[in-house]
């Protein structure tokens, strides 16, 4: 079990970034192509008793189009324990450059809804180190309970990628699509909406989750990192599926994502939202493409503790 490493409070984002961006371009400088990845650090960063930022709740809530509400978003949640990833992705003894992984998936348990007044402590950990056909794969995992409680109220998953970094071992291709994977043949269903996403679109995401990666701003950063215009936050586009699936999803859930290509900016997509038996699969794409954005399901746990 990881130790934990106790922080007096979230580590603000903007220091972070600039340690990312310093030490991926150190470990870029001798890279050779076959570079292995090594051992995650065996640690776990912890913040208890966060406050929420009410102003930047409303914010959320608003650009996610959600109505005001004392419930915490399960996306909102996920923007308070973010600045403990990239926390221990600027590390020095994390195994893989910051800068360069790419957000892949993501899985949200929600067992029991977390409210604006509520103190929570907050727990990131990274896991399971794996082989990727692309490269190499790892989970950070956040645990946020109610201050003081024993048990986790909300636990999200984030999957990340750093390509062409290789790991000993048979490669993890678990998952159907990916950024780099061949993906099987793909038939779009019935859209239920579209969204129009404006080019300020990662800015404005940026201003309410604080998550101000340059790929996400504008033309000029996005081209730093090879993309010609700026992406879409991928908890951006999985938090506004999720408000598609509306007050149905319950406030206990299990919550997934799959970011399988960059959706650049502006743009207008086509949505589906789509009950089955078990809960909902949610599909963002655009017309005439060969594969989705963004694929899902929320499936409800059926207690609203």
């Amino acid at each position: 079990m990881s130790a934990d490493v106790e922080l007096p409070a979230v580590p603000p984002l903007g220091p972070l970034y600039a340690r990312a961006l310093a030490g991926t371009a150190r470990r870029a400088v001798g890279r050779r192509a076959g570079d292995r990845a090594g051992a995650l650090p065996d640690v776990a960063y912890a913040v208890p008793g966060v406050a929420v930022d009410t102003v930047r709740l409303a914010a959320y809530q608003a650009l996610m189009g959600l109505r005001a509400a004392d419930r915490l978003p399960a996306g909102f949640v996920h923007t308070v324990a973010f600045p403990l990833h990239l926390a221990l992705m600027v590390r020095d003894d994390f195994p893989l450059a910051p800068a360069g992984m790419v957000h892949v998936a993501n899985r949200v348990t929600q067992r029991h809804p977390l409210f604006r007044d509520d103190r929570l402590d907050v727990r990131v950990r990274a896991d399971r180190l794996r082989p990727h056909r692309s490269g190499t794969q790892l989970d950070l995992v956040a645990e946020v309970r109610r201050a003081g409680a024993a048990e986790v109220a909300w636990e999200g998953v984030s999957t990340y990628l750093a390509r062409g970094v290789r790991l000993a071992g048979p490669a993890d291709d678990g998952r159907s699509v990916g950024p780099d994977g061949d993906a099987p043949s793909w038939h779009p269903p019935v859209p239920t909406g579209s969204w129009r996403l404006a080019a300020d679109t990662g800015r404005r995401y940026a201003e309410v989750s604080g998550d101000r990666n340059p790929v996400h701003l504008s033309r000029l950063t996005a081209r730093l990192f090879g993309f010609r215009r700026p992406i879409a936050h991928g908890m951006y586009t999985a938090g506004r599926a999720l408000a598609d699936v509306g007050p149905a999803a319950g406030h206990t859930f299990v919550w997934t994502a799959e970011f399988t290509k960059p959706l650049l900016l502006p743009a207008t997509v086509a949505v589906s939202v789509a009950a089955r038996d078990d809960g909902y699969a949610y599909t963002v794409w655009r017309q005439g493409a060969g594969r989705p954005y963004l694929t899902g399901e929320v499936r409800p746990l059926g207690t609203d503790g």
